[in-house]
């Protein structure tokens, strides 16, 4: 089986380097291979279709993606992050660079990503930079987002797939584009974004969650009456699993809406899954669970990286 690491791991271990720098051993060794592979970052030709995504840790081949795959924004995103972490201005530059060849996904409103792509990329550009161009390209993305709102059901659509099946699906990791909508009401001063992420939210606490505060991939709403249809997973072991990514996008979700809202309800499911995803039993010592906490092969089963560093930044 190919092992992938996601370019995020080496923000991670630079993050690390930096906020630890007086447990660093006397050799720098360690932290030149990382700016080795840093430096690498910015050979990658710039192309719209061809934005790194994943990296093969044995042979080096790097998987890339389009500007409409859901991770197209991480990379720029990541550059934005090493621009803080170093002040080296070639990644800040880099970053600009791509972050044009995503802007075209503002008017995508195919996909409920949209926070995903356009706030890991703008946003965190936003964050370096007093830049009106990017202030209005997040409100133009959400004014896109917010086109697959349905006020029956008070959720935003996540899938337009699988149409057969479901009727109106809507997964636990479209809680992280609500990040883009509270901040486009801030951008903007029109509250309808910040409405409707709240919106969201409460129909997603109030549906996504088992009794143990996992929670559930997916849950299907009948566009009629706005009543639950079906709760299971496209992702996970099977419907009554807990697909180990899903757990962590409900903390980071939760968490973050807390945040903007100051509402306790949102903190407290924050931190009751929180409490499941930690002390789960099969958890692993070194905190990287297995891809789904449920999957009957553990501990033989393929333990997800992703799932750990999404928890690990919804915790901080």
């Amino acid at each position: 089986m190919k092992i992938f690491a996601s370019f995020s791991i080496l923000i991670v271990s630079l993050f690390s380097l930096n906020c630890f720098s007086q447990y660093q051993p006397k050799s720098n060794d360690l932290d030149k291979k990382i700016q080795e592979k840093f430096i690498n970052l910015l050979e990658f030709p710039i192309d719209s279709n061809a934005i790194p995504r994943t990296m093969n840790i044995s042979t080096g081949v790097v998987k890339k993606v389009a500007s409409k795959d859901w991770t197209s924004g991480f990379f720029a995103g990541n550059l934005w992050q090493i621009y803080k972490l170093t002040d080296d201005v070639r990644y800040k530059n880099r970053a600009a660079l791509w972050n044009s060849y995503i802007e075209k996904e503002k008017f995508n409103g195919k996909t409920h990503d949209m926070g995903f792509k356009v706030y890991c990329s703008f946003g965190k550009g936003l964050q370096v930079e007093k830049n009106d161009k990017y202030k209005s390209i997040i409100i133009k993305s959400a004014q896109t987002l917010i086109t697959r709102f349905n006020s029956k059901i008070g959720a935003i659509r996540s899938w337009d797939h699988n149409k057969d099946s479901w009727d109106f699906p809507v997964i636990i990791d479209n809680m992280l584009n609500l990040e883009l909508l509270f901040e486009a009401s801030k951008l903007s001063g029109d509250s309808k974004y910040r409405d409707i992420a709240i919106q969201h939210a409460n129909t997603t606490l109030k549906n996504h969650f088992r009794k143990d505060n996992s929670c559930f991939h997916v849950v299907d709403y009948d566009t009629i009456t706005g009543a639950v249809r079906s709760r299971g997973t496209h992702q996970g072991f099977n419907d009554q699993s807990s697909w180990a990514r899903g757990q962590s996008w409900a903390v980071y979700g939760f968490t973050m809406t807390y945040r903007y809202t100051k509402n306790k309800e949102y903190l407290k499911q924050a931190e009751a899954t929180a409490k499941y995803y930690i002390n789960n039993k099969t958890m692993p010592e070194d905190g990287i669970p297995y891809w789904d906490f449920n999957d009957t092969g553990i501990p033989n089963s393929p333990r997800d990286a992703s799932s750990a560093a999404v928890m690990a930044s919804a915790l901080v």
